[in-house]
This record gives structure tokens, C-alpha cells and sequence, in this order.
């Protein structure tokens, strides 16, 4: 699969600056006009190949998602009003055409055609994959329906990503119209480290008041839940996040998610039938690894059987904790964080305030780019005059061995008003073998870390790092691809119960002590992170890993029941606190809403695949272990991985990729012994 960077490279990067979100509804009918003329001149060819029918409208997808994409992205990054209604009219359209394409009887016979010539077997195996992946496509998009339920079916697919975007709005509509402004000697505050302190101040100073403001913003949420000591503040937080956009809480009804989630559940199983599976989950399992419900519940439950036990301990441990120290004899949900935060710091002596001080912006993404450099053989470097959408935002090549860049990515890390929470990877523009040469693949990396005070750097938690690695990862898995097919180049195509593969792995080198060596130094006096600051830090690894766990799992079976089990009538909450009662082992109040902010599984891509973080970290354990083995960073592995699962994006199942790398079938129980579980 390796071989040298081309010499001809395209780059396609978007001029933000110069987005017209007015023209946008008319300039995107114009494309998809010419589009569906494209496509109906390609069914109609008489002797299709692969070279004269599916590289072309590879082509023109490419064309058409490399221009929509900054207008997504804006959307999530810098919503506005403007933007947000003219990005639900673009998101329709797009999804009526791509569902026209995915029912085009013509194009789809076209495709057939191609599978059918004796020529077939010549093609490569790129070539190959990308074809049986179309006609895959082709029948679950419906191609083969009458005409009345082909209609049916695009009609739901449309109404299901408008009720997608409005719950995504909604939910940030809600954290938005939230705040709470106080003096700046409220007693309240106290137990909150300065940094908090200064992140409220400046939220005050944003919007021309006076004290200090704590908003349900990520950063200003953990803050008060992890350092305040003040319970009623924490309860008053807790039932402000946990009912966002319900029929609960400080805004009850007003962005209220519950008919769009009851209307989403029901178009997705109607959409599931009307082509022949049982339900949504059914469906979803068709394009993963994982055959069929039962493997999934299965491996969920032996999982939850597994981790329950010591989650139950190290609550009871809390308990008596929070009872005998803290003067909390009811532990309560919006006591968890803080409790947790003291026990860890009695028991390692160690506080997340300890280590802040040491992780500021700079010398963390130092720290991470002479990792993955030797680790991958890349280089990284920050060229000047590309376009941004924000002034925090930053952009950097990946070159080769000769100084050649080959890939790029925009980094925006700070949390901020019109962003959406939360972290992720998105594709700016996809690998593509053009006739301009290499278009390079560019990737867009999301985070919600603490902005940069007044008097304050960003100052990041080991938890931020963590998921600056996490979301590097899935980074690097789209821009490391050798693939020349943007269907199958990257993050494209692979099965999502593996997509996190990449970025769980490269999450464990977070936790390795050269690598915590090389971007610890302390913010103010350039001091590395110390050595005892490390072992603490080590030490605190498997800290309450079953609690986390179940968590996961709970998340993971309400996701994978409500899409096997929805019906018309169900409620969604009930089902909820079920789930609960069989893998939970602390209750939220009844008044909790968790689901109707649940953006990962109605606003996301995982419906039916949330269980994929868990079933992804079994391979991404596994990988991880051969470096353990090895017990250094080993530019020989990192170059094996490289090549057996970054380069080869979906070009051939990801269970033959992650054998290729590990040399055998990956080890279940890899998942336990990495938290601690279990031992070798």
C-alpha cells in the first residue's frame, strides 16, 4: 500500500472569508441541478467502466461535499442566524438528492454492469471494494422498492435531517440561554481555583457585566461540578445541564427535544421496514462490524456483568468517603464530581489543579507533534496567509521526509459562544486522484477547551489532553490515507463500530511518561512537569474505571435498545431509567433528561452505534499493548500501523486491518486489562 508522495499535489483549501450565506440555497441548486443531469448522463452510457462511470461521479461527489463542507462546518463552529436557516435549507436539499442518487434505477443498473463485466476482476482491489460498496448502498438507500415506498422513503430521509439539525440547535440554543452571574466575593465561589475564576470574569466582562458569569459552556460547567464547594450551587448546575432542552428545568418546554426525538425514532423505523429489516438497529448493523443485535447486546452485557461489580465498590467507597469527610450522607449526582475530586486527591494526592498549571496550549501541541512525528514519519509545520473563520483558529501541514506537505488540518480549540459543545474530527476535503493531480487530504480538529483568560493562558486539563489526542487521532486516520477514492480514502466508508480505532489508540500516549515529559511545562516558569506530579498522575489511571464504565454502557444499551425496541407509544424515558435499573449503579432524579441532549445519537451519526466506543477500544487496546510490549515509542510499529490501518482507510474491512497490524484476531479481554482489569 505505501508508496511516495506524489510530486503533483492539488490543494483545495475554502476561503471562509469570502462564504456569501445568501447566495448559498441558489448556488447549491445550481450544483445539484447539474448534478442530476451528471448522473442521468452516466446511467445512460452504453458500455460503462469503472473508468467512464464510477471515477466521474466519484468525482463530482467530491466536488459537491468539498463545497459544502466549510458551510457545515461554520454552522457548527460559528452558528448565527442567517447561516443556520440557510444551512437547514441546504442540509434538505442535499439529503432529497442523495437520496435521488441512491434510488437512480439507471445508475445503479449502470454499477451492476461494471460488476458484471469479466473485466471486474482486473480492477483492483480499491476499485473493487468501492464498487460493492455502491450497490450495498444502493439497496439500502432503496433502489429496489416500488415506486410509492421509494418516495415514502426519501420523504422520511429528508424530514430526518431537519428533525436532526433542530435537535442539534436546540441543545445549543438551551446551553446558550443559560447563565448565572455573581458577585465576585460570593461565597458561592469558594473552593473554585483561579483559573474558573478568571474564565468567569471574563464571560462577565464578554457581555458588559459586572462579577463573574458560569454558564453551562463545557469548561464552566466542570468547573463548578469538579471545585465548588458550595452544594447548591453544583445542584443548581446539575439540574440546569441535566435538563437542557426538555420539558424540565429552568427552560421547560422551551427548546423542548421530545417530539423530535419521538419523530425521529419512528421515521427511522418506519424507514428500517419499509427495506425489510426488523427495525432502525437492524439496519445500522448492516454497514458495521457487527452482524446482528444479539453479538451487540451480548458483548454490552458480558461487558456490564464484567465491570459492574467493582463500579458498585468504588461507589460504596465514595459513599463512605464523602459521608466520613465531606459531611455528605447522601451523596447525590451533583455531588459525584466533587467527591470523586477530593477522594482522589486523599488518596494520590493529586488534584487536576496540580497538573493544569503544567499543560498550557503550546507546549502541549508541541509535546504532541514530536510524538507522532517520529512515531508516523511525518513532519508538521504551520505555513502563513491560510483563510481562518476565527481568530483562534490555526493551520498546519503534514510533510514528508523531503519537506513536501501532503496533508493539513485546522486546529480550533477554545470553547466559545456560537460553538458547538464537545470535541470531533471532520473532513474538509478528502484524498482524491484528480486530474489537477493529489487533492490533499485537510481535516478540521474540534475542541471545547478553557479559552484564554485576560490575565490567564488556556491552561488544559490531563482530560483535555486526552481528547487533543483523541481527536488528533481520528486526524491522522483521514490524513495518513494512501487511498485514492474519496468513497474509500480516510474515516470514509470505514464501519463505524471501528471509526474510533485511530483515536482511542492514539489517546493512550496521553498517559505515557516520555510522552507526559515532553509537553508538561509549567505556564509561568517553563518548568517541566515533575516527576512526582507524573507517578501521581499514573497512579491515577484506573481511578473509579468501572464507574466510567457503566456509564459508557448505559449510554451504549439505551442507544441500542431504543432503535431495536421503539414503537410509537414508547417512552423514551422509561426505557431510559430500564437500561438503568439493569447496568446503573447510581440513580439520577426522576426529573433528569439526559436523552434530549443525547446529540451523539439525534443530531450525530452513532444512532444505533453508540456501543462502537466500547466495541472500537477492544482493537484500539489491543494495538496499544504491541507498544507496551515493546516498551518504547517504536517508529517500526508506528510505521506498521501506519500502514496496516491508517493508509488503507476502508479499502478493505477494518477486522483484516487491525489482523494485518496485531498478526492475529484481536483479544477480547484487551479492553479490561487496559483499565486495570484484568492482568496478562
Amino acid at each position: 500500500m505505501s508508496r511516495s508522495v506524489p510530486l503533483t499535489l492539488h490543494w483545495a483549501l475554502p476561503r471562509f472569508t469570502d462564504l456569501a450565506i445568501d447566495r448559498i440555497g441558489d448556488e447549491l441548486g445550481t450544483r445539484l441541478e447539474a448534478n442530476r443531469q451528471t448522473i442521468d448522463a452516466l446511467a445512460n452510457l452504453e458500455n460503462p467502466t469503472f473508468d467512464t462511470l464510477l471515477r466521474p461521479w466519484e468525482q463530482l461527489e467530491e466536488d459537491t461535499g468539498r463545497w459544502f463542507q466549510p458551510i457545515s462546518h461554520l454552522h457548527n463552529v460559528r452558528d448565527q442566524p442567517e447561516l443556520r436557516e440557510a444551512y437547514g435549507d441546504a442540509i434538505e436539499q442535499l439529503t432529497d438528492y442523495g437520496t435521488w442518487v441512491g434510488q437512480h434505477a439507471g445508475l445503479c443498473a449502470a454499477v451492476k454492469q461494471v460488476r458484471a463485466d469479466t473485466s471486474f476482476v482486473e480492477l483492483d482491489t480499491q476499485s473493487r471494494k468501492l464498487v460493492d460498496d455502491a450497490l450495498r448502498d444502493f439497496r439500502l438507500a432503496g433502489v429496489d422498492l416500488p415506486e410509492a415506498d421509494r418516495d415514502r422513503y426519501r420523504a422520511i430521509a429528508t424530514e430526518l435531517s431537519r428533525l436532526g439539525t433542530e435537535f442539534e440547535q436546540a441543545v445549543l440554543d438551551a446551553t446558550e440561554a443559560w447563565s448565572l452571574d455573581l458577585a465576585e466575593d460570593d461565597a458561592r465561589l469558594t473552593g473554585l481555583p483561579e483559573s474558573a475564576l478568571a474564565m468567569f470574569a471574563d464571560a462577565a466582562h464578554e457581555v458588559g457585566v459586572s462579577g463573574r458569569r458560569i454558564t453551562l459552556k463545557s469548561p464552566s460547567y466542570q468547573a463548578v461540578m469538579t471545585f465548588a464547594e458550595d452544594r447548591s450551587l453544583r445542584e443548581t448546575l446539575y439540574h440546569a445541564y441535566q435538563t437542557r432542552a426538555s420539558d424540565q428545568g429552568p427552560f421547560a418546554g422551551r427548546f423542548d427535544n421530545t417530539e423530535r426525538m419521538n419523530g425521529m425514532l419512528t421515521l427511522r423505523q418506519e424507514a428500517a421496514r419499509l427495506l425489510g429489516f426488523a427495525s432502525s438497529a437492524h439496519e445500522s448493523l448492516a454497514t458495521k462490524m457487527a452482524t446482528a443485535p444479539e453479538q451487540v447486546l451480548g458483548f454490552l452485557n458480558e461487558l456490564a456483568a464484567s465491570v459492574r461489580p467493582q463500579a458498585t465498590h468504588e461507589l460504596d467507597t465514595l459513599r463512605v468517603f464523602a459521608a466520613e469527610s465531606l459531611n455528605l450522607p447522601d451523596l447525590a449526582p451533583w455531588d459525584v464530581a466533587f467527591a470523586s475530586e477530593r477522594l482522589k486527591v486523599a488518596r494520590h494526592q493529586l488534584s487536576e489543579e496540580d497538573l493544569k498549571p503544567y499543560f498550557p496550549v503550546e507546549p502541549v501541541l508541541v509535546g504532541l507533534f514530536h510524538l507522532v512525528e517520529p512515531l508516523f514519519g511525518i513532519g508538521i509545520r504551520a505555513p502563513q496567509g491560510v483563510d481562518l473563520w476565527h481568530p483562534d483558529v490555526r493551520f498546519f501541514e503534514l510533510c514528508d521526509g523531503d519537506g513536501n506537505a501532503f496533508a493539513g488540518f485546522y486546529l480550533d480549540l477554545f470553547s466559545r459562544s456560537g460553538k458547538r459543545g464537545g470535541a470531533w474530527m471532520d473532513v474538509c476535503t478528502g484524498r482524491a486522484a484528480t486530474s489537477a493531480g493529489i487533492q490533499v487530504p485537510v481535516a478540521f480538529l474540534t475542541c471545547n477547551a478553557p479559552p484564554p483568560t485576560r490575565t490567564i493562558p488556556s491552561l488544559l486539563t490531563h482530560d483535555d489532553v486526552v481528547t487533543l489526542f483523541h481527536e488528533f487521532g481520528h486526524g491522522l486516520h483521514h490524513m495518513l490515507t494512501e487511498v485514492d477514492l474519496p468513497s474509500l480514502a480516510g474515516i470514509e466508508g470505514v464501519e463505524w463500530d471501528a471509526v474510533e480505532l485511530p483515536s482511542q489508540f492514539l489517546e493512550n500516549f496521553a498517559w505515557d511518561p516520555s510522552v507526559l515529559r515532553g509537553l508538561g511545562r509549567h505556564w509561568q516558569s517553563g518548568e517541566p512537569l515533575p516527576e512526582l506530579l507524573i507517578e501521581r498522575l499514573l497512579a491515577t489511571r484506573h481511578f473509579q474505571a468501572g464507574l466510567f464504565l457503566v456509564r459508557q454502557l448505559e449510554f451504549a444499551l439505551f442507544d441500542f435498545r431504543l432503535h431495536l425496541e421503539y414503537r410509537p407509544g414508547i417512552s423514551v424515558q422509561a426505557l431510559i431509567e430500564d437500561v438503568r435499573g439493569t447496568v446503573a449503579v447510581l440513580q439520577p432524579p426522576s426529573w433528569q433528561r439526559f436523552a434530549h441532549s443525547f446529540t451523539h445519537i439525534f443530531g450525530g451519526g452513532y444512532a444505533a452505534g453508540y456501543y462502537s466506543y466500547l466495541w472500537a477500544e477492544v482493537l484500539s487496546a489491543d494495538a496499544y499493548e504491541r507498544f507496551t510490549e515493546a516498551g518504547a515509542i517504536d517508529p517500526a510499529l508506528g510505521a506498521r500501523f501506519r500502514r496496516e490501518v491508517l493508509a488503507v482507510g476502508s479499502s478493505r474491512p477494518a477486522a483484516d486491518s487491525i489482523a494485518a497490524f496485531l498478526g492475529r484476531a484481536p483479544d477480547p479481554k484487551a479492553l479490561l486489562r487496559s483499565y486495570g482489569m484484568l492482568v496478562h
